[in-house]
């Protein structure tokens, strides 16, 4: 991680990441690497397992889970070293939920939720699909956010907001992540209430969290940043991604919560 991560010690620790696999990931070293960077909440998608408490639990970690109806597909997770309360599994909403894309908890008054919002780029079908719940997603974040708590939401969006956040953007202006109405509607979903805490503490600079498999795309570091720490009602200080994890195809993001 950079160096900017040691300068905010105090206050909860969060990191969110989409392990593709949670397996794989422990095969790539998520227990050492969560050993060693003892994040206080981990937000995980794309898990494709069912609840795995043995997988963190020997070092402190209690989490929510919540999974897919198909088997080894999507799901998400919110893990913690401290007491989870309040623990709210999906949206609701029907299609989103089939999925296993939305969980949240409460930990120290802080409302955490680890989100999996849906890829379009497998085709049409997949995008109508994306394209049909992004509405329904911001709505359910604006309803959340009137209750008062504060919130700290990480996932993985799959839409890079501005032409900084991939590599490429020239030749990705109509390839899903990076479409038009997907990026008005994350300028939206922004506006109405929520802080891009990763942007906040990059200014202009460029940093991926994600890379493709194909070609030499991490090497050469052509990336997208499609992976968010957004907040409401708190400060998230410190944002950082540490890229030389290789714990999967996105690198783990992470930020210092700060108590009021």
């Amino acid at each position: 991680m950079t160096s900017a991560a040691s300068s905010f010690p105090a206050g909860l620790k969060v990191t969110t990441l989409n392990v593709n696999g949670l397996r794989s990931a422990l095969r790539k070293g998520l227990r050492d690497w969560v050993t060693r960077e003892t994040p206080d909440v981990l937000l995980l998608q794309e898990v494709r397992a069912d609840p795995m408490p043995e997988a963190l639990g020997d070092l402190g970690y209690a989490g929510a889970w919540f999974p897919a109806q198909k088997a080894g597909y999507s799901g998400v997770a919110v893990l913690s070293r401290h007491p989870l309360d309040d623990v709210l599994t999906g949206m609701p909403h029907k299609e989103m939920d089939a999925e296993g894309r939305v969980v949240s908890a409460v930990v120290q008054g802080v409302r955490f939720v680890s989100v999996y919002l849906p890829s379009g780029s497998s085709g049409e079908a997949r995008q109508g699909f994306k394209d049909r719940v992004l509405d329904d997603y911001h709505a359910w974040v604006q309803s959340m956010l009137t209750r008062g708590t504060p919130v700290v939401i990480g996932g993985d969006y799959n839409i890079a907001h501005r032409q900084v956040d991939l590599k490429n953007w020239r030749s990705n202006q109509k390839n899903s992540g990076f479409l038009p109405h997907e990026r008005e509607w994350m300028t939206a979903h922004l506006s109405a209430g929520l802080v891009d805490c990763h942007r906040d503490c990059l200014g202009e600079v460029a940093e991926y969290t994600w890379w493709s498999n194909r070609g030499n795309a991490y090497a050469n570091n052509v990336g997208w940043r499609i992976d968010y720490l957004l907040s409401a009602g708190v400060r998230v200080r410190g944002v950082c991604v540490d890229r030389g994890a290789r714990l999967s195809d996105h690198a783990p993001l992470t930020g210092w919560v700060e108590r009021s």
